[in-house]
């Protein structure tokens, strides 16, 4: 039995290696429960014990850190703090009665509070001069951050001019939406690498990439709620604090309210739960921030929390269950995955019976048998995802045994790097999960046909793939279980609308690797027919906007295919429009990169974007392959690089001049995304 002292030490060593996982690694190793039960067990002994308080103990420190190696450490001009974490009434409570005793109050006065969701993603702080702006940081050790400025200047809700000549520092959170982080994740396994454990470790693993065009491809948002310094907006409340951020360009989280006493905390964090699901982003509870700003300075901060704010947190999302069996499914693409047969749960609302293993490493790192009792949860509230495996194995459990062929058709599988893949071009599970796909709500849109119509239509060999659907017939179709000459006359009027449904929906369609939504629309604003993109070389696809040189060759090599090319032929003789419906860019700039620096007369994301449409490349660094470095007013480093290199520098005049000269304008009306 540990002594208290050395319980003490045990957890500060435990807490501080999870804090270098999480907040640096990216790459937790346990939940956000465990690890709040680690710190609570932390502070709760160390109030006991003062006498083992010391400076640098996890609970007077915020957590993080700065990776040094990989980006600069700035110091915040003024200091980032964390919230202290309440897990039910009893504790919000405990936190008014502080706040009164504190003011000089009767502890059950009932203060007024404004609650927010506390979006589960990686804190930042953005520095505006003269409404520019400068930089801007991650949140670190709350005393120095990380510069990820070039990363920032990506994400659509982060003006670079605020709608007034202000000097602030404004803080919120980048984050990945559920629907983008599921995406990602389907990615990263198609190409056989480790998906993210969540959408906060997702944010922050996207927000720090060397390359910014990766931090760009994935699709970051952000909300912000505060400032350095409130003063500095000249508001006396949190709320008006948030309608003034609104109001100078910035995204605000809209479900905010008041709320006054432990009561009303009490009731609208059980509203916000119930609708906790509806939301976009990942949220792990609601933050409760007294309304008066005057009572900030007031309290003002311990050395690691405010003492006007708490985090109410959400409960955790885990339950242990056993898990029968282990299947083995087969994808569009002929991965094989493992899927883990569950005894159901009940978890966040819906009953679970499977969960996805990934790979034949993700379950041998979990160490995993059949019969095993395993801790689930809901990954971005979303996904069932098996935590780890409970200490207490049954007798007779069974290692899972990875199969040598194909479960659907018997061939023997191949590996690539983890992937085990199915060889079969014929194989019915790859038919299957194709046709899905093709028509699924994001692809061609065919609604109507669904998982049941389509094993139905392969069982009785009236399909082999989704270009046999323009094929079908009434009298196919309105004998089918569940069918009807309605149902049937419904989905051959689908099936026939899908045929105009435009190039980016088809090449999403398509399942070419390494080919998702925003790629397929990137492509199709590009060329503008299907023809261009078959007869284009490896060189042109690299020249469109967020594809790298390993997805161009990728997509090049599997456009070349002759099954492939096979298919598309058949898709153009059923009549299926190969045309963008979208005005195909042009090409007066094409083979030209461009990086653009300084301060220009427009946002440089809608420059860019108008470079683009006339087929230019715009990056983020300069290098010898940079055509023209494009520097306005404060223009730095990368000007500096450029003459170093030799790479021509334009103003905006010049560039004007350059275009005008290829027969061509930068139109006023371009399209942007975000703000400026």
């Amino acid at each position: 039995m540990s002594t208290p002292k050395e319980r003490i030490q045990e957890l500060r060593e435990q807490i501080r290696y999870h804090n270098y996982r999480y907040y640096i690694l990216d790459d937790p190793e346990i939940s956000d429960a465990e690890y709040d039960r680690l710190l609570k067990e932390l502070k709760d002994l160390e109030a006991a014990h003062p006498e083992y308080l010391t400076p640098d103990s996890p609970t007077q420190v915020v957590g993080g850190g700065v990776l040094e190696t990989t980006f600069a450490a700035v110091p915040h001009p003024t200091r980032m703090y964390s919230l202290a974490n309440a897990f039910n009434r009893q504790e919000i409570a405990e936190f008014e009665a502080s706040l009164n005793r504190a003011l000089g109050l009767l502890e059950n006065h009932p203060q007024v509070y404004l609650l927010e969701y506390k979006i589960d993603g990686l804190s930042v702080n953005l520095i505006y001069q003269d409404g520019l702006l400068q930089r801007g940081l991650t949140r670190g050790d709350g005393v120095v951050g990380e510069d990820v400025t070039p990363n920032l200047l990506s994400i659509p809700d982060i003006p670079r001019r605020l709608r007034e000549p202000l000097s602030l520092e404004v803080r919120g959170e980048v984050y990945l939406p559920i629907e983008t982080f599921l995406e990602l994740n389907a990615h990263l396994e198609e190409e056989g690498l480790a998906p993210f454990k969540n959408p906060r470790n997702a944010a922050a693993g996207s927000l720090r990439q060397k390359d910014p065009r990766i931090s760009a491809r994935r699709g970051l948002r952000g909300l912000f709620y505060g400032v350095g310094r409130p003063e500095a907006l000249g508001v006396r409340t949190q709320e008006a604090l948030l309608e003034r951020l609104a109001g100078l360009g910035f995204s605000v989280e809209p479900h905010y309210r008041r709320a006054e006493g432990v009561e009303g905390v009490e009731a609208g964090y059980q509203a916000m739960l119930a609708q906790r699901r509806q939301l976009p982003f990942e949220a792990d509870g609601i933050t409760v921030k007294l309304n008066d700003l005057a009572l900030w300075a007031e309290l003002g901060y311990t050395a690691k929390t405010p003492r006007f704010a708490i985090a109410y947190k959400f409960p955790a999302e885990e339950k242990p269950t056993r898990v029968l069996r282990v299947v083995f499914q087969v994808g569009r693409t002929g991965r094989v995955t493992p899927v883990a047969e569950l005894e159901p749960i009940l978890l966040d609302g819906s009953t679970v019976s499977r969960v996805t293993l990934h790979n034949e490493s993700y379950v041998q790192e979990l160490g995993l048998r059949i019969g095993d009792t395993v801790l689930v949860h809901k990954s971005g509230g979303v996904i069932p995802e098996v935590l780890r495996v409970l200490t207490d194995r049954p007798r007779g459990s069974q290692p899972v045994e990875w199969p040598h062929a194909c479960p659907e058709c018997q061939i023997e599988l191949v590996l690539s790097g983890k992937i085990h893949l199915c060889p079969n071009p014929l194989c019915p599970a790859k038919a299957f999960e194709s046709i899905r796909h093709y028509a699924s709500r994001r692809a061609m849109d065919i609604q109507g046909l669904g998982e049941k119509l389509i094993e139905q239509l392969l069982q009785k060999g009236l399909v082999r793939d989704a270009a046999d659907l323009y094929q079908l017939k009434l009298e196919d179709l309105e004998n089918l279980e569940r069918m009807g000459r309605k149902s049937a006359q419904k989905l051959l009027q689908q099936i026939e609308k899908s045929k105009t449904q435009g190039l980016e929906r088809l090449l999403f369609a398509l399942g070419i690797p390494q080919v998702g939504e925003s790629t397929a629309r990137n492509l199709a604003r590009r060329f503008g027919h299907l023809d261009r993109i078959l007869s284009a070389s490896v060189e042109e696809l690299d020249a469109v906007e967020d594809i790298a040189e390993t997805t161009a060759q990728a997509i090049h090599q599997a456009l070349a295919r002759l099954a492939m090319r096979a298919f598309i032929e058949r898709l153009r003789a059923a009549g299926v429009s190969f045309e963008a419906q979208e005005k195909p860019q042009g090409d007066a700039l094409a083979g030209l990169t461009f990086v653009l620096t300084g301060e220009l007369s427009r946002p440089r994301d809608e420059v860019a974007r108008a470079l683009e449409a006339l087929g230019a490349k715009v990056a983020g660094s300069v290098s010898k392959k940079t055509s023209y470095v494009v520097a306005g007013p404060g223009a730095g480093s990368k000007r500096e690089k450029a003459q170093q290199l030799g790479v021509p520098i334009l103003d905006e005049a010049g560039l004007l001049a350059l275009v005008e000269q290829r027969g061509a304008s930068l139109s006023q009306s371009t399209p942007v995304a975000g703000r400026g």
